[in-house]
């Protein structure tokens, strides 16, 4: 569908669950989250019933995410059941790592196309810091998992924090000479009860450039995509740059975000949701609803007058 800004909106992120095993320190707060009750998160079969229609209005591309999808009980069963729906395109997901090992295999033969890990430091001790207590190891195996199952291209999603990973901007840059990987740079985005944590740690993406001259600029194909694209000088991966701060993209997003617990985001970076978990469980339209939700998604966001959400990163699904 086209919404009302010229926009193809053709691009759902699910969200599965709110729960993690990590606490990373710029996604979870100390004290934890005000979790759903389990009545209130979508079932199974809810979520394939939303997804079937969002599909229905346009939607061909779809990630599951979480807090950590591979966490989720029933998560092979959803995406058997998306991977089945007759339109969709692309089925991805963005995960931890940590049991990617494991669920890898059957995550192919369930109908996954290709996995995003989030991984910050290529450090074994500052992972376990940045995480509080994750295995690096164990994120390494689930990686090379992903690659032998097929599970790919693989994207590194890694978010650049103040006096933490600056240093390691080149070693991840360097994962891409040899290797059919992407290496993606975000910038922190103040989110939730750890905005202020976030805006303290704030780094630009303009580093990585600054640092890497010989990283040549290439064409991407996904003209949606946030991302610019660069390439080391022969180099078999990508290197890509995000900048939901210093450089905003509204203009060409065609994505919408399904929470956990049934509410509909046209904005990450907006408190406005739609409920529309409470539209299926009334018997409503669902098509009705979406057409409506696509309508009204607005023009963009407006972060630079300091207008930040309260939902924190791991309840709205990264």
């Amino acid at each position: 569908m086209i919404d009302s800004y010229g926009r193809r909106i053709n691009y759902l992120r699910i969200s599965v669950t709110e729960l993690c095993n990590l606490r990373c320190k710029y996604c979870m707060p100390e004290k934890g989250i005000n979790k759903c009750s389990h009545k209130e998160i979508l079932r199974i079969e809810e979520f394939l019933k939303i997804a079937k229609s969002f599909v229905n209005n346009g939607i061909d591309k779809i990630r599951i995410t979480g807090g950590e999808p591979l966490v989720r009980k029933g998560v092979l069963t959803l995406i058997k059941g998306i991977s089945r729906i007759e339109g969709v395109k692309d089925l991805a997901m963005t995960t931890n790592g940590l049991l990617l090992k494991e669920y890898a295999k059957d995550l192919k033969e369930a109908g996954l196309n290709r996995v995003n890990i989030s991984l910050d430091t290529l450090n074994e001790s500052k992972y376990k810091e940045i995480t509080n207590g994750g295995d690096l190891n164990k994120v390494l195996e689930g990686i090379e998992e992903a690659k032998k199952v097929g599970l790919t291209p693989i994207k590194l999603n890694v978010v650049l924090v103040k006096d933490f990973n600056e240093d390691e901007i080149e070693d991840f840059i360097n994962l891409t000479k040899d290797h059919e990987i992407d290496v993606r740079f975000i910038e922190l985005m103040p989110i939730g009860d750890l905005k202020y944590w976030a805006l303290n740690k704030y780094l630009s993406n303009d580093i990585v450039l600054e640092k890497n001259k010989e990283l040549i600029k290439i064409e991407n194909e996904d003209k949606s995509s946030p991302a610019k694209y660069y390439k080391l000088p022969n180099g078999k991966g990508r290197v890509g740059i995000i900048n939901p701060i210093s450089c905003k993209f509204c203009e060409n997003c065609n994505r919408l975000r399904l929470t956990a617990d049934g509410k509909v985001k046209t904005c990450l970076h907006s408190d406005d949701e739609i409920d529309i978990g409470k539209v299926l469980r009334n018997g409503e339209n669902i098509d009705d609803a979406i057409v409506e939700i696509i309508k009204n998604k607005p023009k963009e966001h407006n972060l630079e007058q300091g207008n930040y959400i309260n939902r924190t990163m791991t309840a709205i699904g990264g």
